[in-house]
């Protein structure tokens, strides 16, 4: 999803005073393009609090959708049955209990909608605040917006609520999001599948929809946990309840499974041993980051590599991998090197020569000269030579003068010392 460039403010017009008259200095026309393609890269800033919205109306929805048919049915049992008054006035009661809390669950739920709504309403007013001349705030603030999504990704959750909470960033950054994924994956990496499970039962209807196999990987480990433990009674019971739904579309996989009854935990067999692995649930947590991301609208990967990959693009060349690469170059570190790895690289039509001194562009007006000793240099070097050799002679005189009165000091203490004893003598 693209975003034209928003307006600021509001976009009624009046006949009072033209915009021109009222910006007397109107903002470069390279500071407007800026702003509007950085606008374009704010797809995951407004697409995640709409999705987390759009989440929270659906919960309360199939919340009132329970509890209404429960009510309804119970009292049409209450009718059709012959109750005494006592009866009756009891169910009635446990009715009007169960309505009372339904209405506690609705106040909630509506707290949480308006949250999420305000939420949304604050991210637009944020890129609504973007000018031309608040530019370089607004990019700080999209630095540190960045800086968040990356700590929150790598599981940094304690430094990303601090540095968010320092900047009062709360609304511009999906804290509340990742600590719902953080449960997940924290009982993954304990070998739990239960809150996935849950997870997946939530979000069903989604996943279903992008055809996700999030859902069926969990039941296999948990079939394959049966296994190890020996339970295998238990495991068949799992499969004939859990697994076989999923039998007309993975059909291989299934049977690749169910085969581990007979191979056991301790088979030599490759194809059935690695099933058995550890490496099994980094596997599930990597697909549920990927599902969780698709499902909020996310990238897979963090924004910050993102935009370092666009700044590199543009700097990626042969010369980058070489041994004699430049310490200032960035691609002169590892890594970096790795994740401009999958980038093309950059396509230069014209060759640029670069001092090797000051590191700068040698261009019309900081030409070329070749010195005496045949090596090519900016004509701004001479000049600093120049500065410099007159600075190290000026220092080498201050030193020589300085050595000399060391040496004459220790002279004269020399002298001292000798003659005062022999007065002493005297």
């Amino acid at each position: 999803m693209e975003m034209d460039s928003i307006p600021n403010g509001n976009n009624t017009t009046t006949g009072t005073t033209p915009i021109a008259a009222v910006n007397n200095h109107p903002a470069p026309s390279s500071n407007l393009s800026q702003l509007t393609e950085s606008l374009k890269l704010e797809h995951q800033f407004l697409r995640v609090p709409f999705e987390h919205y759009k989440k929270t109306i659906r919960a309360n929805h199939r919340a009132v959708e329970k509890e209404m048919s429960a009510v309804i049915s119970g009292v049409t049992d209450a009718a059709a049955a012959d109750l005494s008054p006592d009866d009756a006035v009891n169910h009635l009661n446990s009715l009007v209990s169960r309505l009372q809390g339904l209405k506690r669950k609705l106040e909630e739920g509506s707290r949480a909608e308006n949250l999420q709504a305000q939420r949304c309403r604050i991210r637009l007013d944020h890129l609504e605040s973007a000018d031309a001349e608040n530019l370089s705030d607004w990019n700080n603030t999209r630095l540190k917006r960045i800086l968040v999504d990356y700590m929150l990704r790598m599981s940094y959750y304690d430094t990303a609520v601090k540095l968010a909470e320092c900047s009062n960033l709360q609304d511009l950054v999906d804290i509340d999001v990742f600590q719902e994924a953080k449960k997940v994956i924290d009982a993954l990496q304990n070998k739990d599948v239960s809150p996935a499970l849950a997870w997946c039962a939530d979000n069903k209807s989604r996943l279903k929809k992008s055809k996700s196999k999030l859902e069926f990987q969990l039941r296999l480990q948990e079939f394959i946990e049966l296994v190890r433990a020996e339970n295998n009674l238990r495991a068949i019971t799992y499969a004939r309840k859990y697994l076989s739904p999923w039998g007309a579309t993975h059909m291989k996989e299934l049977q690749r499974v169910i085969a581990t009854l007979a191979f056991k935990r301790d088979t030599e067999c490759t194809m059935y041993k690695v099933l058995f692995e550890a490496k099994q649930w980094d596997y599930l947590v990597d697909q549920f980051k990927q599902e969780f991301c698709k499902l909020y609208g996310m990238t897979l990967e963090p924004l910050l590599n993102i935009y370092l990959q666009a700044g590199l693009s543009a700097l990626k060349t042969p010369y980058c991998y070489e041994d004699d690469c430049t310490k200032e170059d960035p691609l002169s570190q590892e890594a970096f090197r790795t994740l401009a790895l999958p980038l093309p690289y950059s396509k230069q039509h014209h060759s640029k020569l670069v001092c090797y001194i000051t590191k700068e562009l040698m261009d019309t007006e900081n030409p070329p000269q070749v010195l005496p000793n045949g090596y090519v240099y900016s004509t701004k070097v001479p000049v600093i030579l120049d500065v410099l050799y007159k600075s190290i002679a000026y220092k080498a005189k201050f030193y020589f003068y300085y050595l000399l009165f060391c040496r004459l000091w220790k002279r004269w203490l020399r002298r001292i010392m000798v003659e005062l004893p022999a007065q002493g003598q005297v």
